[in-house]
């Protein structure tokens, strides 16, 4: 049995603009400062938000009089005609006012501002961590408009850093589905199985090798189902579908999965009608602390095993 996902996951849904055209010209970012409007993002990834859980955007010189160097253009604004705002992302320390945690708020956002959001946590979380060159160790300043950092010393530019991960649906191409639980997880919460993308590796083996190394059986037929921007830190899921046979015994060889199980796609579609997911927890020795729950719908894991259940 195959199946697709019948659109991309939610934080693959946008089509805005991201400004690469003006990210050289300094002249044209600074001309559109006074009325670009910037989204604030302190060191937790927390983000303002607007009484309906939109972002909060502020005006740009409310927070300097000219594009800071540690800001990051993001894109263009198109909603208010006439070409309409520059939109850039910048760090703090504090946010005044409502926030929210992109993992839980960006399910009330639109298309195109759960792209930026990701794409802003996405940029700002590598130059947390970008601050010298890997290459010789100087000091990097950011430069266009903040998508490289620059070498104060050799000019050498660095730019932003994406992990690759693969995330995948094992099925056994008929009505089981195979989900596996870190041991840290509260009881219940199951998800489909990942793991990063190791050099000299096909995402095709990546598959196999992560499978077999989380659950100690061997998969195959791996499909290429779609991706997702992961900025926790700055992933990008790669998500796959591949063939295992339920008889195969488990083994968990890694020390990162605590369990794993096959459930049957009447539990998994019970599960997805509930609603729940992991935004809440039973208390444990309660009636409802052991059942099964999905991740929450920011995540291409939902997606997928929406997919796998709908078919």
């Amino acid at each position: 049995m195959h199946f697709d996902m019948p659109q991309p996951p939610l934080l693959s849904r946008a089509v805005f603009d991201r400004a690469d055209a003006i990210r050289d010209d300094a002249e044209r970012m600074a001309a559109g400062w006074p009325t670009a409007k910037v989204l604030l993002i302190d060191a937790a990834g927390r983000y303002p938000v607007t009484d309906s859980g939109a972002l909060h955007w502020v005006a740009a010189p409310t927070v300097a009089e000219a594009p800071p160097g540690d800001a990051v253009i993001l894109g263009f604004d198109g909603s208010g005609g006439a070409g309409g705002a520059d939109l850039w992302t910048r760090r703090v320390d504090h946010i005044d006012g409502p926030t929210d945690d992109a993992r839980r708020g960006a399910t009330r956002l639109s298309a195109d501002e759960a792209g930026l959001l990701a794409t802003a946590l996405g940029i700002l979380n590598w130059h947390a961590t970008a601050s010298h060159s890997p290459v010789d160790g100087s000091v990097t300043r950011p430069a266009r408009g903040g998508w490289v950092r620059r070498s104060v010393d050799s000019g050498r530019d660095e730019f932003p850093r994406t992990d690759p991960a693969i995330i995948t649906v094992v099925h056994d191409g008929a009505d089981r589905i195979l989900l596996g639980r870190q041991s840290v997880w509260p009881q219940g919460w199951y998800s489909t199985l990942a793991g990063f993308v190791e050099p000299g590796e096909s995402l095709e083996q990546c598959v196999l090798r992560e499978v077999y190394e989380e659950v100690g059986i061997v998969v195959r037929e791996p499909r290429y189902l779609g991706s997702q921007p992961w900025p926790f830190p700055r992933s990008v899921m790669l998500g796959f579908a591949a063939l295992g046979d339920p008889a195969d015994e488990l083994a968990f060889l890694d020390g990162e999965i605590g369990d794993a199980q096959w459930f049957h796609r009447d539990e998994v579609r019970a599960a997805l009608a509930r609603g729940d997911g992991w935004s809440r927890a039973e208390a444990p020795g309660s009636d409802d602390a052991d059942r099964l729950r999905l991740p929450g719908s920011i995540s291409i894991a939902r997606s997928m095993i929406e997919a796998w259940a709908a078919e």
